[in-house]
């Protein structure tokens, strides 16, 4: 019955007996698990088995779940690069938002992690791959000609901005995907018309939600308001497509 057993362990893992085990196996498994069935779908027992190893072994790599789960979100971290050498840093930032969409949209179970598990480990104590793009970015920004404490300000700016959209764009917003009446579908309905009525004016703006305009309509006023509160370098490159200008401290218009 052991052996049995142990065959059946050693058929459900994925990993190999006869290679060795790393922390980066692990957590490769880790995250495949999180992606096929959520962080509730994660326990030390299931990622054994998704190595193919006794769990006393996974814990020699990983010390509990939550470590587990910080090295996931350290995983889809490393996904997302930042060129602190590029010369248009605004034409990076907006890279580099589009390239955080993708990693996100590609791991969307994931995303809570990337949003919350770096805030439980002080700054100085997350892993590389979790702070390499704020150094990276306050690279670019510094060499830009922002100070230090400007460049730390547009870094929260627009990660804090990135957060929030992809954790509204993969939130579920229709109720009832057969009906084709756009109040119904999004089940607004329910709202009463006399306290929600410019919500419910908005139903079909909502049914169509588009991810990639929503995040560049958001780069465009997130930049441009940056550009205008905060002195920083002239940018005299012409916008790109779908960029928009960014106005220099002194153009901004004269109070009446």
């Amino acid at each position: 019955m052991t052996t049995e057993r142990s065959n059946d362990r050693r058929k459900a893992g994925t990993g190999h007996r006869d290679s060795p085990v790393t922390r980066a196996a692990v957590l490769s498994a880790a995250l495949a698990i999180v992606d096929r069935d959520g962080v509730d779908g994660l326990s030390m027992r299931r990622l054994a088995e998704a190595v193919g190893r006794d769990p006393m072994v996974i814990y020699r790599h990983v010390p509990n779940k939550a470590a587990v789960l910080d090295g996931v979100a350290e995983v889809v971290f490393a996904e997302l690069t930042v060129d602190a050498a590029a010369s248009d840093w605004v034409a990076e930032m907006r890279r580099v938002a589009r390239e955080f969409r993708r990693v996100s949209l590609a791991h969307p179970r994931v995303v809570p992690l990337l949003v919350t598990r770096p805030l439980a480990t002080p700054l100085g104590q997350r892993p590389p791959a979790v702070v390499r793009p704020l150094e990276d970015m306050l690279a670019l920004l510094t060499r830009a000609g922002y100070t230090e404490a400007d460049a730390l300000h547009i870094y929260r700016a627009l990660f804090g901005f990135l957060y929030g959209h992809v954790l509204n764009e993969l939130q579920e917003i229709v109720e009832r995907p057969e009906e084709t009446d756009d109040l119904l579908r999004l089940g607004l309905y329910r709202l009463p018309i006399g306290e929600f009525p410019l919500v419910r004016g908005l139903a079909s703006v909502l049914a169509v939600y588009d991810g990639a305009v929503e995040l560049e309509r958001g780069l465009d006023i997130l930049l441009a308001g940056l550009a205008a509160t905060l002195p920083g370098p002239d940018l005299a490159a012409p916008p790109g497509p779908g960029e928009a200008t960014l106005p220099g401290p002194d153009d901004a218009p004269a109070t009446r």
